[in-house]
């Protein structure tokens, strides 16, 4: 059993609903075991993050995934606090050629959200892992696409979400970007499971109409979700 650990901070749950996408997307996967672990403003004291029980479950696990809102061009002051902490394992290595992915959510469409995913590869470079880019083609980026596509904001090292400031987590307008998340836990814990136990692993490949089509399917799914709320308002 190999064992994927998704870590993250979320003051307003828009991080948290994509965190449980990735979760959602790797428990697909058999033989894999997904833990959320979620990082919080009342493990800082005196600006230095410490939660034991957090950091011993990081240490077990064959895979982690990082994520953070960005805030300012940058990932939360209480998440670069919690990777601040990583050089206590960085000392000993112990999470070393562990698999690594990231994403990050901002209200803004772009809103840097490229800066935070650089500072989440380059943690997991130091600290000697091994980072997992995103699988998929961009969406949304020709007259067919819509914004309910997969990846349609165009990110390949990290899953990016994007919703309105006066949107709640998992809004319709986010489907495309919660489909990318599940995905991508997906595609990190098939590459887990070869990572760990030697799997055999078929890389999947699509054509650009392959794709398309993959995105019509998120964009009907939240058209549906759409209607749905409708009629239940």
């Amino acid at each position: 059993m190999a064992t994927v650990t998704v870590v993250y901070h979320s003051p307003n749950g828009h991080t948290r609903a994509l965190a449980e996408s990735v979760a959602r997307g790797a428990r697909s996967v058999p033989g894999i075991e997904v833990r959320l672990a979620e990082i919080a403003g009342h493990q800082v004291h005196e600006g230095r993050w410490s939660d034991a029980a957090t950091m011993e479950l990081l240490k077990e696990s064959d895979a982690i995934v990082f994520g953070a809102p960005t805030y300012m061009g940058s990932v939360s002051a209480v998440f670069k606090a919690f990777l601040e902490a990583g050089f206590y394992p960085y000392l000993g290595q112990e999470w070393k050629d562990k698999l690594a992915g990231g994403f990050t959510h901002s209200a803004s469409q772009n809103g840097d959200k490229l800066f935070s995913l650089q500072q989440l590869a380059v943690f997991a470079a130091q600290m000697n892992m091994q980072w997992i880019s995103v699988g998929d083609a961009s969406g949304n980026n020709w007259t067919g696409g819509s914004v309910y596509d997969v990846n349609r904001l165009g990110s390949w090292l990290g899953v990016m979400g994007q919703t309105n400031v006066d949107e709640e987590p998992g809004a319709v307008g986010a489907h495309g970007d919660l489909v990318t998340a599940e995905r991508y836990g997906a595609r990190l814990a098939e590459l887990t499971a070869r990572w760990t136990h030697g799997r055999g692993y078929d890389v999947e490949r699509h054509t650009l109409e392959d794709f398309r089509e993959i995105s019509a399917r998120s964009a009907a799914d939240a058209k549906a979700r759409t209607e749905q709320g409708a009629s239940a308002a």
